[in-house]
């Protein structure tokens, strides 16, 4: 098992993310967005703060691009197009940023940004031109790099389009898969080595490649108004243990039971 992690983690944890990977992923393409937050939320919890957005980045990448795959025909183009040109501005702008934030202070910027994509106003402004297209990938991009999930935040911007399920699903995929392949660039770039957890990340990636073809298969038939809520809730309690875990090994209480 240490092929995975070089000894960092422990064997179960291994297991745990390898499983995560799928099970979020299902979550992912059978609800439209909210596992990559969940897997977020897990994986800083148990995993050295310091490369967790990177992994998780990677790990993204490959569960949006196998959905993206599956789903390719009914992918928005323009929207993509756009979309990407303002994720390389984004990207370019983040990076030289990016390496500034302490981790603790990364720690809470996730939960609390968490936190404030399940509970707070959503964007509402009916706008679908190609500059607000380009800006969204400007914003949610630059967001991607500090805070790592910003699926739920691409979704809200990408509701206002009036989407079906299924071309949601594929374009929503498409530009998650081009902001998470920008951000791999950024922390390459900033020298970040990928290749001790590359083990870990491709048994996570294959994970969710058979979560995302069951949850597809579900997309249709699945209920998910009370599982949201549900869900929604559970993630809150996970993003709140985040944030006190963070607070007490700010102020220097690191036997913290957390």
């Amino acid at each position: 098992m240490s092929i995975f992690t070089s000894n960092v983690l422990e064997p179960f944890t291994t297991i745990l993310l390898i499983g995560l990977a799928g099970i979020t992923s299902f979550l992912t393409a059978a609800l439209g967005a909210g596992g990559g937050l969940l897997l977020l939320v897990v994986m800083a919890s148990i995993m050295p703060m310091a490369v967790v957005i990177p992994v998780h980045g990677l790990v993204q990448l490959g569960s949006n691009a196998n959905r993206m795959l599956m789903t390719f025909r009914y992918i928005d183009m323009p929207m993509l197009i756009y979309f990407s040109i303002g994720g390389i501005i984004g990207a370019i702008g983040a990076s030289f940023l990016v390496v500034e934030l302490p981790l603790e202070l990364m720690k809470i910027a996730v939960g609390l940004f968490v936190i404030y994509l399940l509970w707070g106003a959503r964007p509402t402004l009916r706008e679908t031109s190609k500059s607000w297209r380009v800006f969204v990938g400007i914003f949610t991009t630059f967001m991607s790099m500090f805070v790592g999930a910003s699926g739920p935040l691409v979704g809200s911007f990408m509701q206002v389009n009036g989407y079906e399920k299924m071309r949601f699903t594929a374009t929503f995929s498409s530009c998650m898969t081009f902001q998470h392949l920008l951000k791999a660039f950024v922390f390459g770039a900033i020298g970040f080595s990928f290749w001790q957890w590359l083990p870990l990340i491709i048994a996570m990636i294959v994970s969710g490649a058979i979560g995302t073809w069951l949850g597809l298969k579900q997309l249709k038939k699945t209920p998910t108004e009370k599982f949201r809520s549900v869900f929604r809730f559970i993630l809150s309690l996970l993003c709140a243990q985040l944030i006190i875990q963070a607070i007490f090994q700010t102020i220097g209480a690191h036997s913290f039971p957390f």
